[in-house]
This record gives structure tokens, C-alpha cells and sequence, in this order.
């Protein structure tokens, strides 16, 4: 076990993007480029731990203290008057109003922490806006009786210290969980005890809802994201209250995101039900500093992003600088050459340094809105000198990116320009399996896929065998009825890089529509890997997901995947060869 103190290093990257911050603020108060956003005033709880820290360059600064002025009256000045914001993003599309969990939390906190010195004028706009949102906030966090007690016997729980032993919540999501951490501090500035009641038992129930395996569950299974958000909330909450009640979930989700973690530190993507892979490193929240395993693995993180050239995010700094602290920090298992680790029944990662695979057998139905993905993409598959290869998760309206697909995928496909699709499954094709399971044998990495039931069922079979350092074959088969089954990888690209294959193929991965077909054995090459496929293989680019951010799905090739399809027979055993060069 080491000790890990990373106030310094964090402090200097916090100082060094003041300046930028504030040189970005138009005379509006408004923080960014344009067109402007809610979210660019989140700005303001760096600029108020830059201004309170006692270390730091700008404690005290006159500017900094002016620009916080000003960026929260250009929030009060955008509020509707339910305090809402116009949820706008980047590309100029409109969403409705909301109330931004993400800007609000920030503005109450810059607030907590330099409220006092803010002029008396400003003081107070300041104190109309907050406590206009925040009131919102609170009639937002809904709470049910569990013991079917009368409505009076609820409000006087409420009162008590006791409330959330008498009611429980309408939902766990990361939204609420965000703004509950939020509420906390409103009720303790502005001497409301019934929100401080309120978010305190909102985040105990977040804390229980967790997940024993440490994350929330949100479409089905694990969100990484926004697993993040949740112990963001718990860790931030309690700094501010020492709560002690929510540092198990905490402790565990430490050890998920440990286990869930490539050797270079990107997030493990396999059994995310909403976001697909991100190629860099995630470096997680204050939430994680709050025990040993969460600050190793802080400490990897950290080291793994400034060893590639990062710079901490103005944000990241000021949370861990205000919520985290150093200390005790034990080694998290991505340092390690060999470790394996089973999510129960639901998922599987094997480290055999060089590589590193992960085995998903979380299954959902197909989620019906855009943000739930299919669950349709269950193995990816690393290795250290050239990163992820096979994987990338999961999306909606291809088929594509399924391991396997029974009939006709050609049924499913997103349409350009619709706003509003048709997420459901189509007769005729299975793209989404019913069941999964990852062998229960430690010597074997294998992964069974369920698709339909009855005389038609299919189960497809994925075994990974590792010959070498350099060298892991993928078996693909099936077993049971249907016809015109195909398995299929999802390989990520290196747009820029060259791709050659067997048929002379070598063409920079870009724009350009690439289809090759092997005959017999062939091979596909690309970004330090080669991929020897069976006879009857395809590789298509660019296979393009739905993009559930932009209101018409649209895709860029930059999202796409390079996908190897093949037909699997029933009768035998497909290999796939997988060289890294």
C-alpha cells in the first residue's frame, strides 16, 4: 500500500486555466463560445475554489470574484420562471427546458463556498435564482410511502431525521441523484431542514439501490458514465455532511470500476446499456477518493492520463481539490499481469498481460427509447501494444454490431433525418439475445447467446482460445435450428490508418465505403493487427451507429465500426485468427 497526496499537481493545473476561463466570458457573464449553453457556466465552481483555496495563485482575486458575479447573474437572467434553462446543445438543437442538474449543483456550490463575499445586489439575485430552482428540485425528488401509512404520517416523516425509514423513492436515476447532492447544500445555506431531510434520504436510497456487484442500474445492467454521476453525488454529499452511511457503496464502487478498467485505463464499455467505447482515460470524481481502493486506482488513472500529455480539467481539479482528499491508496488490479473476475453470473474480465477480454452475459429486453441501447454486443478483446480491437458496445438500428444475428438484418436500419424511429424488434430478425451465459470453468473463456425459444431457438457460442503473447483465435458456432445465422466482430478503427487485405485491398480508413469479401481464408490488417477470417467472411466500413444525442440519430464515420461478418453453420466450428504484429 502507498500514499497518494495529489493536491499540488492538482492545484497547478486549477491555477494554470483561470486565465482561459476567463478570458472566454462575453460582457453578458456568459462563459464559452457560442452559441451558449447552460452548461458553460459550469466554470463557476472552478473559478470559486481557484478564489477560497488558501494555495492558490488566485485566492482573493478581485477578477476571479467578478467573473463569478457575473457568470451566476447570466444564469439568474436565462431562468424561466419555473427556474428553468432551455436545454440547447452545441449543434443548435433545442430540447425543452430543464432544470440542468449539472449547472445547478455547481452554482449552489460556488455559492456555498463564495457566497459571503458576493455584493449585497448580486448576493441577493443570486439567492432569488437558487432558491427558484432548488425549490423545483425539491418537488421534483417525489417520494412514496412504503408502509402505506396516511399522507399525514408522511409529512411528519419528513420532518424527522428518520424520513427515509418511512418513505421510499419513485425512481433511482442519475438526474435526481445529482440534483439530491445539490439540495444538500441548498438546505444547509438557506436554513431549509425539509431539503436537507429531502436529498439526505434521497442519496441513502441511492446508496442502497447500488448494484452488490457496485454500479446502478439503469437499462438493464451498468451505465458506466453515469456510474460515475452517482459517486460523484455520494462523495460530494459526504464531504459536506460525513454521512458514513453511504461509504460502503462507495468502497464497492471503487472495486467495480477497478475490475472494469482496460490496462489503459479507458473504461471497459462491454456492459454498458448506454455509451459506447470512449479511447481515453477515465479519471473518475471525488467519490473515489474516499477510500484506499479508490484512490489507487485514482493514482493509476491520474498517472496514465499526464503520462500521455493531459492536462486536468479546470472541474476535475476543483471537486477533488474541494471533496477528495489523498491517503492510504492500494493498488488497483489493472497494474497486474494476471488476474481474473466474475461479476457473478453476469460478466467476466481475464487479464494475461498482453491481453485483456471482457465476456458480458447481461441481457434486457430492447429498450424502446433512444437512450437505452440494445444489448446486442457482448465480447471485446485488448491488447496492450495497439489497445482495444474487438468490441465498442452497443447501439440501436444496427444489426451489425450484434455478435450474432438470425435472418434478415437488412429489416433493421436507421432512416436519416427521423426524429422519432421505430425502436422495436422486427419479425423476421433476431438481434438481441434472450439469455447469455459465461462458462462457469475458469480454464475456459467461452460465452453462450440465447436468441429466440422453441424449435427455432438458437444459441451462439463465442470461445476465445490464447495460442501466444501475439496470438488469440475466436471460435464462433451455434447450435439449434434457424436459418441464416451470422456471428460478427466489431472492430475498431484508426480512421487515418491503412487497411489492406488479401485481395490487395489498401486503402486509408476515412469516408470511403470499403467491402471486401473472402472467397476463401482471407485477411484483413490494420493499425498493428492482422484478422485471418474463414471462407465466406465480409468486412464492411463504415457500419454506422444511431446516434441516440443528435435528434435524427445522425452518425459520422468517425463513429462507425470496421465489421467481419461470416455465416455460421451448424455443423461446425468458425475461427477467426487474431495476430497482433
Amino acid at each position: 500500500m502507498t500514499t497518494w497526496q495529489p493536491a499540488e499537481q492538482l492545484l497547478t493545473h486549477l491555477d494554470d486555466a483561470v486565465p482561459q476561463i476567463l478570458q472566454s466570458q462575453n460582457a453578458e457573464g456568459r462563459f464559452g463560445v457560442a452559441p451558449w449553453i447552460s452548461t458553460d457556466q459550469n466554470v463557476l465552481l472552478a473559478l470559486a475554489a481557484a478564489y477560497t483555496l488558501a494555495d492558490s495563485r488566485h485566492c482573493g482575486s478581485a477578477a476571479v470574484l467578478d467573473a463569478i458575479a457575473r457568470g451566476g447573474e447570466a444564469l439568474v437572467a436565462d431562468q424561466d420562471t419555473n427556474g428553468m434553462w432551455e436545454f440547447r446543445k452545441k449543434d443548435g438543437s433545442v430540447w425543452g427546458p430543464i432544470r440542468m442538474p449539472w449547472v445547478y449543483s455547481r452554482w449552489m456550490r460556488a455559492y456555498y463556498h463564495i457566497g459571503k463575499a458576493l455584493p449585497d445586489g448580486v448576493r441577493q439575485r443570486w439567492e432569488a435564482g437558487l432558491k427558484l430552482g432548488f425549490a423545483g428540485i425539491y418537488d421534483e425528488l417525489e417520494i412514496i410511502d412504503t408502509e402505506q401509512i396516511s399522507e399525514a404520517e408522511v409529512v411528519a416523516a419528513r420532518r424527522t431525521a428518520q424520513a427515509s425509514q418511512a418513505y421510499r423513492f419513485v425512481r433511482i436515476h442519475n438526474i435526481p441523484a445529482h440534483h439530491a447532492m445539490g439540495l444538500a447544500f441548498a438546505g444547509l445555506v438557506f436554513e431549509q431542514p425539509a431539503w436537507s431531510e429531502r436529498a439526505a434520504a434521497y442519496l441513502r436510497a441511492v446508496a442502497t439501490a447500488q448494484s452488490e456487484h457496485g454500479w446502478w442500474e439503469e437499462h438493464g445492467g451498468p451505465v458506466v458514465a453515469y456510474n460515475f454521476v452517482y459517486a460523484e453525488a455520494l462523495g460530494v454529499y459526504l464531504a459536506l455532511t460525513g454521512d458514513a452511511s453511504v461509504q460502503p457503496a462507495l468502497e464497492r464502487a471503487a472495486q467495480y470500476h477497478a475490475e472494469f478498467t482496460y490496462p489503459d485505463g479507458s473504461a471497459v464499455e462491454t456492459v454498458d446499456g448506454r455509451n459506447g467505447y470512449m479511447p481515453a482515460v477515465q479519471l473518475g470524481n471525488c467519490g473515489f477518493a474516499t477510500t484506499s481502493a479508490g484512490r489507487g486506482w485514482l493514482a493509476r488513472q491520474q498517472k496514465l492520463f499526464l503520462d500521455g500529455g493531459g492536462t486536468f480539467d479546470a472541474d476535475y481539479a476543483a471537486g477533488m481539490l474541494l471533496y477528495g482528499d489523498g491517503g492510504p491508496a492500494t493498488p488497483p488490479v489493472g497494474a497486474r499481469d494476471k488476474h481474473d473476475y466474475r461479476m457473478g453470473a453476469l460478466a467476466r474480465t481475464i487479464r494475461r498481460k498482453p491481453w485483456f477480454a471482457c465476456l458480458s452475459a447481461i441481457t434486457t429486453d430492447i429498450p424502446l427509447g433512444r437512450f437505452g441501447q440494445d444489448r446486442q454486443n457482448f465480447l471485446s478483446l485488448y491488447h496492450d501494444r495497439v489497445g482495444l480491437i474487438v468490441g465498442g458496445g452497443n447501439t440501436k438500428l444496427q444489426p451489425l454490431w450484434s455478435s450474432f444475428t438470425v435472418g434478415n438484418t437488412d429489416l433493421l436500419a436507421h432512416t436519416p433525418g427521423d426524429e422519432d424511429p421505430d425502436f422495436s424488434a422486427r419479425t423476421g430478425l433476431r438481434h438481441v439475445p434472450a439469455a447469455a451465459e459465461v462458462s462457469a470453468d475458469d480454464a475456459v473463456s467461452q460465452l453462450v447467446l440465447h436468441y429466440g425459444t422453441g424449435s427455432d431457438a438458437v444459441a451462439g457460442r463465442i470461445v476465445l482460445q490464447r495460442r501466444s503473447d501475439d496470438e488469440m483465435c475466436i471460435d464462433l458456432s451455434r447450435h439449434g435450428g434457424g436459418s441464416d445465422v451470422q456471428g460478427h466482430l466489431t472492430l475498431l478503427p484508426g480512421i487515418g490508418a491503412r487497411l489492406r487485405a488479401h485481395d490487395g485491398t489498401d486503402q486509408i480508413l476515412g469516408e470511403t465505403a470499403i467491402h471486401i469479401t473472402a472467397a476463401d481464408t482471407g485477411w484483413i490488417e490494420h493499425r498493428g493487427w492482422r484478422l485471418t477470417m474463414p471462407a465466406g467472411s465480409t468486412c464492411n466500413w463504415p457500419v454506422l451507429p444511431h446516434n441516440p444525442y443528435r435528434k435524427d440519430g445522425y452518425a459520422t464515420f468517425e463513429e462507425a465500426r470496421l465489421v467481419v461478418s461470416l455465416p455460421v453453420n451448424a455443423a461446425e466450428s468458425h475461427s477467426l485468427v487474431l495476430t497482433v504484429l
